[in-house]
């Protein structure tokens, strides 16, 4: 079968979901569809469809984005316009099959959008519906529609085309294609895609390799997990193009073990390569060789690092060495290696079937195309994202996001993963670009976005990144594997009211050794979200170490629990709550917590701020005065 037959046979099996005369259900069953329970809601309307002898075909999608509305199933009924519906539970589903499939009500208070313009009165199309009419999905085009496990609905919809087009230039002419498109690499430190080709290219070595970077770890993001579970192919067609453009014969994906579904998905796409020859001997009979193997990475975060990643593949350690020699004239094995991460290569299976220029027209100037982002925090609607580089943080945040949850202010946005930087409401009109962000003191990294409101100790999240970065760290070099482990002590000994008055200038000055003196990123990055905290919220570390308060009452050491005397109704439900029996009173009596046994769990507050909000979180100088004495308990 030659790729013109491909695309026939593509285009005939893709469109009868949308022209079809049976009806046609889509599940969005990736991790976080999964998570919110589609595999009940997809045996639960295969139960009923069967039940009343339904004729039906059920087809598994990817992630559409829309996270916080999962499980998400979208329905296509014969002559019909498809219609989504989130938050799907197993009894709505019952009732979608009867009302909507068996008797053709709609039940519009369930529906998200509809994939055709007045299709159905009330029902926006779904790119019209406000966390997606801001977006421009480029990347994620095909996510939510598709069927990531059928090559043949990549193919109906341009896929491979790219690789076709790229094997009719010269490896030149498809690096120089790329150039015009501007695309910086997207794993977060920017660095042109084409000139890191044109270092392999150039090399007189004839064995050469390409790298799939897909070993997401910041805590948050979920990028490249949900374009290879929704959409692998796009990263597989990239690939091939990498490796055609740079003469590389062998390709490595370098995921990590988490990510089962995305690994199954992944093997289970180049199995369709081979059987569709688009890897192999002679691919497509152009004379081009290439072929893929998956290296499943332990989850060490410092993997991420290229020559970190490049000693895991080899079977050593993953940790870093010193540059230069770099990766792309000396890498795995000592051979010329181009790494990219997941959402560049797909970038590039895009330039490739559409056009440079096309890429070029969204961005700004230096940051240009579109860039994915998994928004998640105290923001309304959370999920993964796709917008135009250089738009801002509070279009993001509120056109996008919906604003911060219970309607609360925004304090700060974490961007950029561990390495990244706090940035606070004065810059929420900042562009999301590389040249702005590092001008405000963060990074773009791979594309994490954790939204904070009012309730958030920026001291703690300092002091949760660096715990985490200093975990990660190798140990390799002395600034990074002592240094972090110095400044996360003094971090602690703030939360929990043992600061001292020199240690926010002592941070400082070990950050910024850490950061000069570190062989690799995550040393040179780590002490970000620290500097980022402490020159945008020092006040919150003055509070911390001279009044010994946490002024969001969430580090656990300086904050109390105290029962409200004209509140307390004695139901006895904090009592019967406490798991350590720390709360005094009777039927008749006020409740009393002992706070030499109270361990701060925060149960007592949950249970009773429901009914009576009748216990208080407060600073430790007020709860400390709270006295057991009998006068007070009896009523």
């Amino acid at each position: 079968m030659n790729f013109s037959e491909m695309i026939q046979q593509a285009k005939e099996e893709y469109n009868s979901l949308y022209q079809n005369e049976e009806l046609v259900i889509l599940i969005g069953s990736a991790t976080c569809g999964n998570s919110a329970g589609a595999s009940i809601v997809s045996s639960t309307i295969q139960e009923e469809l069967e039940k009343h002898n339904i004729n039906y075909k059920i087809v598994e999608v990817g992630c559409i984005g829309l996270c916080y509305a999962e499980p998400i199933v979208t329905i296509i009924k014969p002559g019909s316009p498809a219609i989504f519906y989130g938050n799907i539970t197993p009894d709505m589903a019952v009732e979608l099959v009867d009302s909507y499939i068996i008797n053709n009500d709609p039940l519009l208070d369930y529906a998200l959008g509809t994939f055709e313009d007045g299709g159905i009165d009330k029902i926006p199309h779904i790119f019209d519906i406000p966390v997606l009419k801001p977006q421009v999905r480029m990347i994620l085009r095909n996510c939510g529609f598709i069927d990531p496990k059928n090559i043949l609905h990549y193919i109906a919809n341009e896929g491979y085309s790219g690789f076709v087009n790229a094997l009719g230039m010269k490896p030149q002419q498809v690096i120089q294609t790329i150039k015009k498109s501007g695309l910086r690499g997207r794993g977060g430190a920017g660095f042109p895609t084409w000139q890191k080709w044109q270092f392999c290219l150039d090399s007189a070595e004839k064995t050469k390799y390409i790298i799939c970077n897909a070993d997401e770890g910041d805590p948050g993001a979920f990028m490249n997990r949900s374009l290879l579970e929704s959409d692998p192919h796009s990263a597989l067609e990239g690939l091939l193009i990498a490796a055609y453009a740079t003469g590389a014969k062998a390709g490595y994906i370098y995921c990590r073990a988490e990510y089962p579904l995305a690994l199954e998905r992944l093997k289970h796409a180049i199995m369709q390569m081979r059987e569709f020859r688009l890897l192999g001997d002679n691919i497509l009979d152009s004379g081009f060789s290439f072929d893929i193997e998956i290296k499943e990475g332990a989850g060490a975060f410092v993997c991420g690092e290229e020559t970190a990643l490049i000693a895991s593949i080899e079977g050593r350690r993953g940790m870093p060495r010193t540059r230069p020699p770099f990766p792309s004239t000396s890498g795995l094995f000592g051979k010329p290696t181009v790494i990219n991460n997941v959402e560049t290569l797909a970038s590039v299976s895009l330039i490739m079937q559409k056009s440079p220029h096309e890429f070029a027209e969204y961005g700004t100037r230096q940051s240009k195309g579109t860039k994915t982002f998994s928004l998640v925090g105290k923001v309304k609607k959370t999920g993964l994202i796709e917008v135009p580089l250089g738009t801002t943080l509070r279009e993001v945040i509120y056109d996008i996001g919906g604003g911060i949850q219970n309607d609360g202010d925004f304090k700060a946005v974490q961007i950029g993963g561990p390495s990244g930087g706090c940035l606070p409401e004065s810059f929420i009109d900042t562009p999301i670009d590389y040249d702005s962000l590092n001008l405000a003191g963060a990074i773009m990294g791979s594309g994490g976005l954790v939204v904070m409101d009012q309730n958030t100790c920026m001291v703690d999240v300092a002091r949760y990144f660096l715990e985490f970065t200093q975990k990660e760290s190798c140990g390799k070099c002395v600034p990074c594997r002592l240094g972090t482990k110095q400044m996360l002590d003094i971090l602690v000994d703030i939360t929990e009211g043992k600061g001292k008055p020199n240690d926010i200038n002592l941070l400082v000055e070990l950050a910024e050794a850490i950061k000069l003196a570190s062989l690799c990123g995550l040393g040179q990055t780590a002490p970000n979200p620290v500097l980022t905290t402490i020159r945008f919220f020092k006040d919150e570390y003055g509070a911390h170490i001279q009044e010994r308060m946490c002024p969001s009452l969430l580090c656990r050491e300086l904050i109390s629990y105290i029962v409200l005397p004209d509140k307390c109704q004695s139901c006895m439900l904090c009592l019967k709550s406490c798991p350590v029996d720390a709360i005094i009173g009777g039927k008749k009596q006020i409740h009393v917590i002992d706070q030499t046994k109270c361990i701060k769990c925060g149960t007592c507050f949950e249970v009773c701020s429901e009914k009576f909000a009748a216990v208080e979180k407060v600073s430790k100088t007020k709860g400390k005065n709270e006295k057991l004495d009998d006068e007070k308990i009896d009523k």
